[in-house]
């Protein structure tokens, strides 16, 4: 290595710079006489797929490269050697409608190594990759420490004591380190490589931005806009009046370009109040015949005002059986129901609640969200099943009346945020309903959580509302933040789970 370095550039290969090139190369590869590439291929490499051809240059001279091609993903899953990847020194294998960007060459001159200028390269590739949305990096590496152990080891048992860290490969530790896992063995694969004894593992990096099919109109968006509403609690005298309130707060979030907007848990009470001569029991059955109403008008507004709507919840009556539901109207003027599968105490003590059975996962025009009423977010099973089935966004109206109640209700939404990778958006009721039995008092903090790395608040909170207040809060949540974590966060929670030790999973009816 140099005693000083004045500049290091990372750009697009030239021809100008071939003869460079074949320097560091012959140096980077002194155990494979006469490897280097011929100028022809160099020409040949850089009118197909210029853009694809890299070099890291020390002081103006090059030291290293990175050199690939686009291909089909089928010639990648095929059994395939050196030779046959790049068509026999004819790079005819290139095809720039292809999937996989093949990586065909990389190495760093021994003089300029221990500078990180490898992983430089490696993520210039990587950025390649997103910019030409490809769907995976693969190439074969070589394994050239594996003729020292190939007389007590195979090549499997070498690549699982160099993933483990029991030893070290110049070259496959290096890849393994970059995020790259490996696909298969495959024998025979350059010719002449006497230190990986022909061996090399193909290895792959993901592109969580790829599209496989993208669109001109209705793209997938990547940051949603969330409406939370904090709804205060006040007389009501008929339903009329409700929708006039609730159509208010969704007139706001909407005109602010708001992709959800949330309402609390039981935010219906209010209507109540005119049967607060009957029981408990009774009064919220009656309550329970505005649902369908409500739902219709909701689908209504979701239509009108261009946005999905999260209805909170509601008592429904079912077959002599009282569940605690909401639903999803969707901007397109579909809705579907959820129900709230843990209640509470008091919901059975005093209403005589039942819990539902089904729970899943929503599609939307904004990906997949997860919806869990109140006490469903303090039991962490519901949404890791979500989780596993895709939910970026997780969704929690709530109802609580006083604080430590609502600070269950926080820490552990705080936690689904974390262990599941997702954003969590709670909405709750404020105020007081002095004229409805067991509805007394309500206390409230609309947040969005985040999950807790360098992308994110260090706090895990996006937002939060002002306490026992009525307002909205309007927050953006990017979900190329969560793809970004799932694969490259400083911890990968949902991908380092001991799968083969345990496992979580529904119970079908």
């Amino acid at each position: 290595m140099q005693t000083k370095i004045n500049k290091v550039e990372l750009r697009n290969l030239e021809f100008d710079d071939y003869q460079q090139l074949k320097n560091s190369m012959v140096e980077s590869y002194p155990e494979m006489a006469n490897s280097y590439w011929r100028a022809n291929d160099i020409k040949k490499l850089l009118s197909i797929f210029p853009e694809g051809q890299l070099v890291i240059l020390v002081d103006g001279i090059v030291v290293g490269s990175a050199l690939s091609l686009i291909v089909d993903e089928k010639l990648v899953d095929k059994k395939h050697n050196y030779r046959q990847i790049i068509g026999d020194y004819t790079f005819s294998t290139h095809n720039k409608d292809g999937e996989i960007l093949y990586g065909i060459d990389v190495f760093i001159h021994p003089h300029y190594r221990g500078l990180r200028l490898g992983r430089r390269l490696y993520d210039a590739r990587k950025e390649l990759c997103e910019q030409l949305n490809l769907k995976a990096i693969v190439f074969a590496g070589r394994i050239p420490s594996y003729s020292q152990h190939s007389k007590k080891l195979t090549p499997k048992a070498y690549i699982d004591k160099v993933k483990h860290k029991e030893l070290h490969d110049p070259v496959l530790s290096f890849q393994l380190s970059n995020d790259f896992h490996v696909l298969r063995i495959i024998k025979n694969y350059l010719e002449g490589d006497e230190e990986s004894k022909e061996f090399a593992v193909l290895l792959e990096w993901n592109n969580v931005y790829y599209d496989e099919s993208p669109k001109l109109i209705n793209l997938e968006k990547s940051v949603i806009r969330l409406g939370l509403v904090q709804w205060q609690m006040r007389q009501l005298n008929n339903l009329e009046e409700f929708f006039e309130q609730a159509e208010f707060f969704i007139d706001v979030v909407s005109g602010y370009g708001s992709d959800f907007a949330l309402f609390p848990e039981l935010f219906i009470a209010p209507l109540m109040a005119d049967y607060n001569h009957l029981s408990e029991a009774e009064a919220i059955r009656e309550l329970a015949r505005y649902s369908d109403p409500i739902r219709k008008r909701f689908q209504e507004f979701a239509i009108s005002y261009n946005i999905n709507i999260i209805t909170g919840s509601m008592p429904l009556l079912e077959n002599n059986n009282l569940f605690n539901v909401g639903f999803l109207c969707k901007r397109d003027g579909t809705s579907e129901m959820y129900t709230k599968i843990h209640v509470t105490p008091n919901e059975v003590q005093h209403w005589g609640m039942k819990g539902g059975s089904q729970f899943k996962t929503f599609d939307t025009d904004c990906g997949k969200i997860g919806i869990l009423i109140c006490y469903d977010v303090e039991f962490p099973e519901l949404s890791r099943i979500l989780a596993n089935e895709g939910m970026n966004i997780l969704f929690v109206p709530f109802l609580t009346d006083t604080q430590n109640a609502y600070t269950r209700v926080k820490h552990c939404s705080q936690a689904r945020a974390i262990e599941n990778e997702c954003y969590v958006a709670i909405a709750g009721c404020v105020g007081n309903l002095p004229k409805v039995n067991n509805m007394d008092i309500q206390y409230a903090q609309a947040s969005v959580f985040t999950p807790s790395d360098f992308a994110f608040p260090s706090n895990g909170i996006k937002a939060e509302a002002t306490p026992n207040t009525e307002m909205t809060l309007i927050v953006d949540v990017d979900l190329n933040l969560l793809k970004q974590l799932h694969e490259h966060g400083s911890v990968r929670i949902l991908k380092d789970r001991r799968t083969d030790l345990y496992e979580i999973k529904k119970i079908e009816a």
